[in-house]
């Protein structure tokens, strides 16, 4: 069997399967990473280090790093194949709506 007959893994998935992953790149990630960048900041802001926060604020930048790698970077890597588009995919879709959360809570707490 030739290479070319086989079909490509983005054909054979189901409807359902694509309309997830454009939410949960379109929709969930930057929701989520805005939020994230908010409490981060304001995590950092506050002064108030005590232990309870900081594994909370550890445990929300380790699963913000685990949505941006699997399911945003990895699913447009697969989609694309390029990792320099999967690499832009992840700023648009996941940097920028964390700094506009931390920009967000910074001028909340300058007011």
């Amino acid at each position: 069997m030739t290479p070319s007959s086989q079909p490509s893994p983005v054909k054979t998935r189901p409807g359902w399967h694509a309309f997830f992953s454009n939410s949960v790149r379109v929709v969930l990630a930057p929701t989520i990473l805005l939020f994230s960048g908010y409490f981060t900041a304001n995590f950092i802001a506050s002064g108030a280090y005590t232990w309870p926060r900081t594994s909370r604020t550890l445990a929300l930048t380790l699963t913000v790093l685990i949505l941006s790698r699997e399911f945003v970077y990895k699913e447009h890597l697969s989609r694309n194949g390029s990792p320099d588009r999967a690499r832009s995919a992840v700023l648009y879709f996941c940097v920028l709506p964390y700094i506009v959360g931390l920009l967000v809570m910074l001028a909340l707490w300058a007011l």
